[in-house]
């Protein structure tokens, strides 16, 4: 039975992480009158709570790919304006951007949808986009390695940081 045990802690920490981040991003949005939905981080925050060693999950992927997403999805809906093609154009663009940079995180792939759908500011660019990965960034270091460690000491988050 323990080995069952010590293998479902972490499992249970990253889920209790997920569920306090997204109560407390849903919070902010509430607070900010800004609607959950178009706040991109749901899946990165199941991906970096969930999967902690994954590649994507990384600092420099999650910073990186929802930058990098986000402006490819302005620059697009400034050169083209709001549509599905140029949404689907935007989406396409940023994945080969964030292969390019080394920034690939799949979850960002949802934020040049969201700016381009709803004919973002480029200050969607710096609120919620990078104040918010760096948010989640700050909150999952500090979950990984103050609250989840307890539940399985060799994991470390980060495991690079850039």
């Amino acid at each position: 039975m323990w080995p069952r045990l010590k293998r479902l802690l972490p499992i249970l920490a990253g889920a209790a992480g997920g569920a306090i981040a997204i109560g407390i991003m849903e919070a902010f949005s509430i607070s900010a009158a800004f609607p959950l939905v178009a706040i991109p981080f749901a899946t990165s925050i199941v991906l970096v709570l969930g999967s902690p060693k994954a590649d994507p999950a990384q600092p420099r992927a999650l910073i990186g790919g929802h930058l990098v997403s986000t402006l490819t999805g302005l620059i697009v809906v400034k050169l083209f304006g709001p549509g599905v093609w140029a949404a689907a154009l935007a989406v396409g663009l940023a994945m080969i951007a964030m292969h390019l940079t080394g920034t690939f995180h799949p979850p960002a792939g949802i934020d040049p949808l969201v700016v381009v759908s709803n004919n973002m500011s480029w200050m969607f660019l710096i609120a919620p986009v990078a104040a918010g990965a760096l948010l989640l960034t700050i909150f999952a270091y500090a979950w990984h390695n103050l609250v989840a460690r307890g539940a399985n000491r060799s994991d470390i988050w980060p495991t690079r940081w850039w």
